[in-house]
């Protein structure tokens, strides 16, 4: 509900004030008080795990970022925009899938991986999205690796697939990967029952990445998504994963 606050059908009407009002209603259900049945929801699972509020408050803090900015001047601006909107899920989801009582990881490794799997997550819609995104006037590419492959904004907003482009997005993939890499560092060490949606998430994801490599890279007019034979087929692998317990399985 809250990223449609700023993507949904009522967002050209949010504002930063809007927000802040959202905001007191979160602190209001993790003081007792919701206002409906799905704040309801949220305030059950806050009093049954141990959940903090400062992930949900970062998370807001994201959506204000979407209403004032278009353009990151680098990685460190992007990857901080990534954590707010998509790394604060991972830390909000452990506490509620659990930590194996087995597991030696600390639990710093165990967010960390969490936290890269929702990270290379948002990366990946990033390169997905980048010509609908475009259409929008937004880039979230960082300016100075765009400046640096000698790619202007007008190439993106005229989708241009170009040499430099392509090896643009070889090196964004690239970085993607590794964060899901170092994703799968964790996902041994959650309770069982979690392991196997999550290592589902992890593989279908990925393959966003090969299917725009399939497309030759372009992600300005062709879509890439998994098509449900693939992702049928990713089950029973994800599945194997979870019962091995490590990612050593393949």
């Amino acid at each position: 509900r809250t990223d449609e606050l700023v993507d949904g059908p009522n967002a050209s009407h949010i504002t930063p004030r809007a927000l802040d009002t959202w905001e007191k209603r979160l602190d209001n259900i993790f003081q007792g008080r919701p206002y409906d049945l799905f704040d309801a929801a949220l305030s059950h699972t806050v009093s049954n795990y141990p959940l903090g509020i400062q992930p949900f408050k970062d998370m807001i803090e994201g959506m204000r970022l979407d209403l004032l900015k278009t353009r990151y001047n680098n990685f460190d601006e992007l990857y901080l925009y990534c954590y707010y909107v998509a790394g604060t899920v991972g830390l909000m989801s452990v506490p509620v899938m659990g930590i194996a009582s087995e597991s030696k990881a600390s639990n710093e490794t165990v967010y960390s991986a969490a936290l890269a799997l929702r990270i290379a997550n948002q990366l990946t819609n990033i390169l997905r999205d980048v010509g609908e995104d475009g259409r929008r006037g937004r880039i979230y590419l960082p300016q100075d690796e765009l400046a640096s492959a000698g790619i202007s904004e007008d190439e993106i907003f005229r989708g241009q697939v170009s040499n430099k482009w392509k090896i643009f997005m070889k090196n964004q993939i690239k970085r993607a990967r590794m964060y899901f890499d170092e994703a799968e560092k964790g996902v041994a060490e959650l309770e069982e029952a979690s392991r196997w949606p999550v290592w589902a998430s992890l593989l279908l994801y990925r393959q966003i990445l090969d299917v725009i490599e399939e497309n030759d890279y372009n992600n300005f007019t062709k879509r890439a998504y998994v098509g449900n034979a693939k992702k049928f087929a990713s089950l029973p692998l994800a599945y194997g994963r979870a019962i091995m317990g490590t990612s050593k399985f393949f």
